[in-house]
């Protein structure tokens, strides 16, 4: 007999994402986790030693695709990127097989139902996010297209909530066009570069 477990375990684990996704930590049982998985519970308690343990495998395997999404958005110029990585998120306002918000959100308002290793796989996964959204700004401030006296650190927040309110909005009622709209206005953020010639200009106007 092979060692190898008799199932897809990336497939469980993908429904895991779902149920963890759709109810939340705390609200989810065992017996949910093994009807959407299709794993008996002594399996589940062999391969995830727990309920914590499959969250955690699942936020794993969440946290790694959003990402992906994020690193995937494509712009001539850091502002454009940014834009298109927000867009990208905006919801279909036709059903969709995914559940609605963000599972990083929802486990971060679920803080103290979370083990230590939860929590941390958690907080490690936004802070990712805020890394990639603070790289980008970096990178923007690098290449000339930001001041140099732009606060990295505060836009990447200030983007990072955007981002989770792009995913979290529509379940408040918010449709895609509202969102797409409230991002422009989220964009006025993004400074402006202050450029020699504009403060000739501006001097000039002013004499």
């Amino acid at each position: 007999m092979s060692g190898k477990p008799q199932y897809d375990e990336a497939a469980v684990i993908d429904a895991a994402v779902k149920v963890f996704w759709r109810h939340g930590y705390a609200a989810t049982s065992i017996n949910e986790l093994t009807e959407e998985t299709g794993l008996s519970r002594s399996s589940l308690y062999q391969r995830f030693r727990d309920k914590d343990g499959l969250f955690q495998a699942a936020m794993a395997t969440y946290t790694d695709r959003v990402l992906r999404r994020m690193n995937a958005a494509e712009g001539r110029t850091g502002r454009e990127r940014l834009v298109a990585l927000l867009r990208g998120f905006v919801p279909a306002d036709s059903a969709s097989q995914r559940p609605p918000g963000c599972l990083l959100a929802r486990s971060c308002a679920e803080r103290i139902d979370l083990s230590p290793a939860g929590r941390e796989a958690t907080l490690s996964g936004v802070d990712r996010q805020r890394e990639i959204l603070a790289k980008l700004v970096r990178d923007a401030v690098a290449n000339g297209e930001l001041p140099t006296h732009t606060d990295a650190a505060a836009l990447a927040w200030h983007f990072l909530g955007v981002l989770h309110a792009v995913l979290n909005l529509p379940q408040a009622g918010a449709t895609a066009n509202e969102v797409n709209r409230m991002i422009d206005v989220a964009m006025s953020a993004w400074p402006n570069l202050d450029s020699p010639a504009r403060r000739t200009r501006s001097r000039r106007g002013s004499d």
